[in-house]
């Protein structure tokens, strides 16, 4: 099944707060927040689908978009509701209204195009997926449902590219594609071998080094895992090794020195537990940092067009966008329409919005730095 939507569940307040206190706050928040009553409405919707209670969650919904009719978030999880109580008509106004406040909201085009998708409109769901990509072209979900609606349009090259690029973007997308249905028409194609190589390479990567382990973790047959370790062993980016077993011998396969060294494994260790070892994740969040030491610069000089060059670093894929979606999501999406606002408004949003864009990076500075102190402390 695919991915419908980004994963930014959010989880209710800490109940670690002496009771006075959290009373005292939420007084202070009615009356210094404008959005208090809408985000509440909010907030509640989202835990509400989180139990799938869909019709309490359209009522919040509904409640929400009461208080501020332009509240995009409200809006889209409200279609998202409706689109799983199979109220597709209701759904797609939904999104339609989005555009009406944003057409550029590149998470309306996909969903639109899921709406499609569940008509068997495989045609205007891949029109919808391109809006969305063209939006924001790091979108690994958009990337990955292009992939599925080619494959039902029996266009295989097309099928295979897409869905490399939402792997690219996040590697777990291919331990996906090879359980997804939707890539039936595309499963004898060598592109599409390339990619359960990539997920077998995967799991061993993660401490899964026998090939049972492997068919358990990743649902793969036996015979295509077994086929694809040894190409991959072949390739010189796995070790075979056996080992006795009482009276018998265990074939088990680890990932190459000379590529463990670029991309991390993990070890697992005694009672389960597993040590990390990613140099590569340290190299990139140094990347981030010296990024974000750019950007901040160009910013408070105030040059628009170095502002907009320094943050395209941080939504470029072959640049730092893949690590900014994976580490840091949601900052991603707001550098992303930053950019969006700067290019079409210029200077002016420049210095109306400044303090708000260096808070932001200064939040993303001391983040990284965290994750920086975190890795190294635990590769010493």
């Amino acid at each position: 099944m695919k991915k419908l939507f980004k994963g930014n569940s959010e989880s209710p307040e800490s109940t670690k707060i002496k009771p006075e206190m959290s009373v005292e706050r939420s007084k202070e928040s009615k009356i210094t927040d404008p959005n208090y009553t809408r985000d509440k409405l909010y907030k509640k919707g989202v835990s509400l689908m989180a139990d799938e209670k869909m019709d309490d969650a359209v009522r919040a919904f509904e409640g929400a978009l009461q208080v501020d009719p332009g509240h995009v978030d409200s809006l889209l999880k409200l279609g998202y509701a409706r689109f799983h109580m199979g109220d597709l008509a209701g759904s797609m106004d939904d999104y339609n209204k989005v555009h009406e406040i944003d057409v550029t909201n590149s998470d309306a085009w996909n969903l639109k195009g899921l709406i499609y998708y569940r008509q068997k409109n495989y045609e205007k769901a891949l029109e919808c997926v391109e809006k969305s990509i063209d939006t924001n072209p790091t979108d690994g979900m958009s990337w990955y449902n292009k992939g599925c609606y080619y494959s039902l349009l029996n266009h295989i090259p097309e099928a295979i590219e897409a869905l490399k690029r939402s792997i690219e973007i996040d590697v777990k997308n291919a331990k996906k594609a090879v359980r997804d249905k939707d890539f039936e028409n595309v499963r004898a194609d060598d592109g599409y071998r390339r990619i359960v190589e990539v997920v077998v390479l995967e799991s061993v990567r993660q401490g899964y080094h026998k090939v049972g382990q492997i068919v358990w973790t990743t649902m793969l047959g036996k015979t295509e895992v077994e086929d694809a370790a040894r190409k991959l062993v072949e390739k010189g980016l796995l070790i075979k090794e056996e080992r006795n077993v009482g009276l018998s011998k265990v074939e088990e396969f680890e990932i190459a020195p000379e590529l463990a060294a670029k991309i991390g494994v993990e070890k697992k260790g005694l009672f389960g537990t597993t040590k990390k070892i990613n140099p590569l994740l340290i190299q990139h969040l140094k990347e981030i940092s010296e990024a974000v030491h750019a950007v901040k610069t160009a910013i408070e000089k105030g040059d628009v067009e170095e502002v907009i060059a320094k943050m395209d670093v941080f939504i470029d894929p072959s640049k730092r966008g893949a690590q900014m979606i994976e580490h840091f999501f949601e900052e991603h999406r707001d550098i992303r329409l930053f950019k969006i606002r700067l290019t079409d408004k210029g200077y002016e949003y420049l210095q109306a919005n400044k303090q708000k864009m260096i808070d932001l990076f200064d939040h993303i500075e001391s983040q990284t730095t965290k994750k920086l102190r975190s890795e190294t402390t635990q590769n010493t």
